[in-house]
């Protein structure tokens, strides 16, 4: 796990606990980045985070030290933390198991302050637009271009990605949407995902352990080019 990986500074000199030796922390998936919950660490909750690489925090109202997931199962596995300018505050990106909330919501931040449609933004997006997709595989409701396409099985779709790539590729070469066929391409293949049982993850997982690799480096050690 990542705190097992990571050297770190034992003495976290960095890090500005308050009078009662309690510093906030804002937990935030390391995929979606959206911002899970808030709560706090003392030094032993933070070493705890650091050594074992999932979240522990401090409960003020208990007044003890307590494993996230503990009695849910739904751990957080601590992919990096952060500490702010000042160092009174840190920010954990996290894997989360489950959801973060007591109430059963992914997130803590359910309720808005002002009511309004919720609109998705940022890279999350795609997580939001595959999380749909795999709704509609589970239910194939009628009327549903996505349940119409897993309906017309693996071919179809085939067909369809290729039919977006062409026009993404044309778009390119001329004076086309090149946004708007890309889209279109990147819709496809989440479907196509989904078909196959390919959870979005694994493609971010795959991207994250490129990174910082050469293109030339990684078909190399695949064995292509």
């Amino acid at each position: 796990m990542w705190g097992r990986r990571v050297k770190r500074d034992p003495s976290l000199e960095a890090i500005r606990f308050d009078e009662k030796g309690l510093v906030p922390a804002v937990v935030q998936d390391a995929r979606t980045g959206d911002v899970l919950m808030l709560a706090y660490m003392n030094r032993e909750a933070l070493e705890r985070t650091l050594s074992t690489g999932r979240a522990h925090y401090y409960s003020r109202s208990r007044k003890k030290l307590w494993l996230k997931g503990e009695t849910s199962g739904n751990f957080q596995e601590v992919k990096a933390i952060y500490y702010d300018c000042d160092g009174d505050t840190l920010l954990l990106k996290v894997d989360q198991i489950g959801v973060a909330c007591h109430t059963g919501h992914r997130s803590c931040f359910f309720s808005p302050l002002k009511e309004g449609e919720e609109r998705p933004s940022g890279s999350s997006i795609i997580d939001r637009v595959f999380q749909v997709i795999m709704d509609r595989k589970a239910r194939m409701p009628e009327g549903s271009y996505v349940a119409q396409l897993f309906r017309g099985g693996l071919e179809g779709i085939l067909a369809k990605v290729e039919e977006e790539a062409g026009e993404f590729m044309e778009a390119a070469r001329g004076d086309g949407d090149v946004v708007h066929e890309f889209a279109d391409l990147l819709f496809h293949s989440l479907v196509l995902l989904g078909y196959r049982g390919v959870d979005i993850g694994e493609v971010y997982e795959e991207l994250e352990r490129r990174f910082g690799i050469s293109g030339i480096e990684e078909k190399r050690r695949r064995g292509k080019g």
